[in-house]
């Protein structure tokens, strides 16, 4: 299954949850469509763990296969496998250029890596999915720094979480530590997509 590549209101208007993080999309608290309204009906057990799956994998922007193979990933570390998962996605380096600041949303974070505008110790990577280690240094190349939506997203962050550390004066910031479950999106039950792929 590809990336999702429509409209992102319709469906976290149908997920019930702001995939943004803006919060912009729901200002109509019902589904979309004609009948949007009186869509909201019981929920089975399987419907409730495949909406909590769907609501995580496009909130990272990933396809099923991608997503899958993490969360096997997960499942064989020490620990809770839903909440190594969780730290595992936000591992991942256009998660944490959007954290850092340097573009406005997930989508802009990973054309910026795919373009390759973003450095990880000082060298170039380009693949949005690389698993960023504990230590590591992400910044922006010489050139891509000067960028005016780079500028523009830097200038609007209002939030930098605690796992990370940002140098204004190198632009560039540090992965200190794995995230805490508390500092994670609390909107996700990740205990119904381990139920969901241990079916």
């Amino acid at each position: 299954m590809s990336r999702y590549t429509g409209p992102k209101f319709k469906l976290s208007r149908r997920l019930g949850i702001s995939l943004s993080g803006t919060g912009k999309e729901l200002k109509r608290a019902f589904p979309p469509g004609q009948h949007g309204p009186g869509q909201r009906k019981k929920m089975s057990g399987y419907g409730i763990q495949l909406q909590e799956k769907q609501k995580l994998r496009h909130m990272y922007g990933m396809n099923e296969k991608q997503f899958r193979n993490l969360f096997d990933k997960a499942s064989k570390l020490k620990g809770i496998a839903g909440e190594n998962f969780m730290a595992l996605l936000e591992s991942r380096l256009d998660n944490l250029v959007y954290r850092l600041g340097f573009a406005n949303s997930r989508a802009g974070a990973r054309q910026l890596v795919s373009h390759g505008h973003v450095t990880v110790n000082g060298k170039k990577v380009d693949i949005a999915s690389y698993t960023v280690a504990l230590g590591d240094v992400i910044g922006l190349r010489e050139r891509s720094r000067e960028q005016k939506s780079v500028k523009e997203a830097l200038a609007g962050r209002n939030f930098l979480p605690n796992y990370l550390e940002f140098n204004d004066a190198a632009v560039e910031g540090k992965f200190l530590r794995l995230p805490d479950r508390a500092e994670l999106p609390q909107e996700i039950d990740e205990k119904q997509i381990v139920e969901f792929y241990s079916r």
